[in-house]
């Protein structure tokens, strides 16, 4: 092979295992599809890290039948994360898309909580969690709710029975953090959850204004809070995963 033509295929092969970032002609910030990584037990890779306790991580092949996805596991009130530790999001604001699959969501203790989504930075000890919802005990059903935690709003989790959380079925999610209103809005499907919505404002906090920080670190997976959950451990998959400043649409 040519020196020309090596140096071009090792450039191809290094832009394909870096996470993209933005510039003038692309919004994208991050992406993931797992197909380029190895199979197996994973604690990083391009532009991402992991956080876990009681709980893995593991990079298998496609339930779909192409490529591969990253299969979480964890027990009890275990966690298990895919970490972007630098967003560098311009104007604090970005957008999320990913494609999910929940296999089980708890059926007990009552008001079981549970957390997909979370972002976190500097300024605020506030916690975003834009994808999360409760087992909600007076309709034997979990429902997806917008929430937060550790700032001066408290801790709260705002899920609605417009948004059900269906298991066993892959579900395109998407989520807009927009720094003018400090507004979360979710759409599951291709579908804005409009009573999902969270601002300044209008949110399921304690009186006062819900504020973000300035945002540096995403995790998106698996949290359970509560001890003793039934089921006693969760399998979720994640694949496709997207961070850009417009909106990609769905899969």
């Amino acid at each position: 092979m040519r020196r020309s033509a090596v140096t071009a295929f090792v450039a191809a092969i290094a832009l394909a295992a870096s996470p993209a970032t933005a510039s003038g002609h692309d919004s994208t910030l991050f992406r993931e599809n797992f197909d380029r990584l190895p199979l197996g037990p994973v604690t990083q890779g391009p532009g991402w890290t992991t956080d876990a306790a009681d709980g893995t991580l593991t990079i298998e092949p496609s339930s779909t039948g192409h490529g591969r996805e990253l299969h979480i596991r964890t027990a009890g009130n275990g966690r298990a994360f895919l970490v972007i530790p630098t967003l560098g999001s311009p104007g604090n604001s970005f957008r999320v898309r990913a494609r999910l699959r929940v296999a089980e969501f708890p059926t007990a203790p009552d008001w079981a909580h549970w957390t997909i989504a979370e972002a976190s930075g500097s300024g605020s000890p506030t916690l975003v969690r834009p994808l999360g919802g409760q087992y909600v005990p007076s309709s034997g059903a979990n429902f997806f709710g917008v929430g937060s935690d550790l700032g001066p709003t408290g801790d709260w989790t705002a899920w609605q029975t417009s948004a059900p959380a269906v298991a066993g079925n892959w579900r395109c999610v998407e989520f807009h953090l927009d720094a003018t209103d400090n507004r979360v809005t979710v759409y599951l499907d291709g579908v804005e959850q409009t009573a999902l919505t969270v601002s300044t404002k209008q949110h399921g906090g304690a009186p006062g204004d819900f504020l973000f920080p300035d945002f540096t670190t995403l995790k998106l997976g698996w949290q359970l809070y509560q001890p003793n959950p039934a089921p006693s451990s969760y399998d979720i998959r994640l694949d496709d995963l997207t961070v850009s400043t417009h909106r990609v649409g769905t899969h």
